[in-house]
């Protein structure tokens, strides 16, 4: 298999996982989980508004699809960090480095962004929905 296939599988690979991620906060975590009005009410527990919540849930949602279909991979992935960065500085950051810690550490939404940005750089990666003219399968 050549560099540049292993290259495509790779960023596929990537893409599928954090949109899958992605899914699962939005979707799985804050719809099914906790529901809309829990999760407004946690938002404004750590000072947000609630509507960032449904705006969060919303971003979350559509952009983890967006991003397992492979749609606009690089645009998603980089709009899809401030949520990430909020998450950090408004509830991970006072709890510590370990996500396991009580109420969770800020390392794993620290290492979402790294994904993210890497993802960006990547690119959609092969089984796209919208890929560049020159990219091959």
């Amino acid at each position: 298999m050549s560099q540049s296939r292993q290259t495509e599988l790779a960023a596929f690979l990537l893409r599928i996982t954090l949109g899958v991620m992605y899914l699962a906060h939005g979707l799985l975590l804050k719809v099914f989980t906790f529901g809309l009005a829990g999760t407004a009410g946690f938002f404004q527990s750590v000072g947000l508004p609630a509507w960032l919540a449904y705006l969060t849930t919303a971003a979350e949602t559509l952009g983890g699809l967006l991003l397992v279909l492979g749609v606009q991979t690089r645009v998603v992935a980089l709009a899809l960090i401030p949520t990430l960065l909020g998450a950090i500085i408004w509830v991970h950051a006072p709890n510590g480095w370990v996500f396991s810690a009580k109420g969770g550490g800020w390392e794993y939404p620290a290492f979402l962004i790294v994904a993210s940005i890497v993802t960006a750089l990547l690119g959609s990666g092969a089984y796209a929905l919208t890929r560049p003219a020159h990219a091959s399968n």
